[in-house]
């Protein structure tokens, strides 16, 4: 019976997780996930008028903000360098 005991605690300990918690989890300011929680710009959910995240809004939460990796730039053309006379001017 123990054993059951403790598989609840477990599950309900990862069921729902905690702004703080959350934020930590996200390695994010706990400001920050609230204001975009607040802004209903990430996935949350309200247990009365407390703020929960789900493993399923984290996981939503890093999918929506990755980002494609941008393509290595190509190779830089050499600048073009201008003969200089007097006063940085080309000679005539």
């Amino acid at each position: 019976m123990e054993a059951n005991t403790d598989r609840c605690d477990e599950a309900a300990a990862v069921l729902l997780y905690t702004p703080a918690q959350a934020a930590a989890l996200l390695q994010v300011r706990e400001s920050w996930l609230r204001r975009r929680a607040g802004q209903r710009r990430v996935r949350c959910s309200f247990v009365g008028k407390h703020l929960r995240f789900s493993p399923a809004d984290l996981a939503a939460i890093v999918a929506d903000a990755a980002r494609p990796a941008r393509p290595q730039p190509g190779p830089r053309r050499p600048e073009r360098t201008r003969p200089s006379g007097p006063a940085g001017r080309p000679p005539r």
